[in-house]
């Protein structure tokens, strides 16, 4: 199986622009999206999510580990470990790839398993030892943004094991689980701004707003995404009936960011 492959799949079971809103938050590939949404995703600062950055990979650890908190603290990280690998194997081991899982996967276990001061122990121990392996990566934007995200995650948006909803109900759940997803975006934001508007010179005025409001479906799509290209591969009709599920929440991403790239100085260049 080769990630071409993949993708053949799911331009088989979507039309555009979801597949290649697809192909690019599963593998980071942009050549097949129109150049429209393209450019609507830079205006609302969204193009981080369809690129396999430090910042895109910390939020998806944060939400995996929040979602299997209530398993326990102890099988609740291993679960979030198990996916984080079968995440970077599926989408391809490439170095800014595999940083921010390390990255990730070490604050998440020090996080879940301390307090915030280990986990901030544990974010700077994995940054240094990244750097004297290879101290070029400093200077590398993955790695600045999976830091940075990290760093936000840990200090604005990191649960403690008290905090964990302790309702019964489903709605109660799921609005905490909700919540918890706008905290782990807002944060990753808010840290990684400056990296973004030094290098790219843009600065979307309404990215906050826009992440917060798509922010939560990029976990569910990841996820759902990874098992219909999987069984699509196996059997396209299985996969053309699980992507019928998928296009709803693909959808209200797409539409969201056209909508609010069409508002007046959505964006400032410099």
């Amino acid at each position: 199986m080769s990630v071409s492959a993949f993708v053949s799949v799911i331009n088989r079971l979507l039309p555009e622009p979801q597949a290649s809103l697809l192909g690019g938050m599963l593998f980071g590939i942009k050549s097949q999206m129109p150049k429209d949404f393209y450019e609507a995703l830079i205006k609302t600062g969204t193009l981080h999510i369809i690129a396999l950055s430090g910042m895109n990979i910390s939020i998806l650890i944060a939400i995996f580990g929040k979602m299997f908190l209530t398993l326990g603290r102890q099988i609740g990280s291993l679960i979030t470990i198990v996916n984080i690998i079968a995440f970077v194997l599926f989408v391809g081991p490439s170095p800014s790839v595999v940083r921010a899982a390390i990255m990730g996967s070490l604050t998440m276990i020090s996080t879940y398993f301390g307090r915030q001061k280990a986990a901030l122990l544990g974010l700077f121990l994995a940054a240094i030892a990244m750097l004297i392996f290879n101290l070029k990566l400093i200077f590398e934007i993955s790695f600045q943004l999976s830091f940075l995200a990290t760093l936000g995650i840990i200090l604005l948006a990191a649960n403690r094991s008290q905090e964990v909803i302790k309702e019964k109900s489903f709605l109660k759940k799921a609005k905490w689980g909700i919540g918890e997803n706008f905290k782990t975006t807002l944060a990753a934001q808010i840290f990684t701004l400056p990296v973004i508007f030094y290098n790219f010179h843009r600065v979307s005025l309404i990215s906050p707003l826009v992440n917060v409001l798509v922010g939560w479906v990029v976990s569910p799509i990841t996820g759902w995404g990874m098992i219909t290209a999987f069984l699509g591969y196996l059997f396209l009709p299985l996969g053309q009936v699980l992507a019928w599920f998928l296009w709803v929440p693909l959808t209200y991403f797409i539409e969201v960011v056209k909508f609010f790239a069409k508002f007046p100085g959505a964006s400032i260049e410099f």
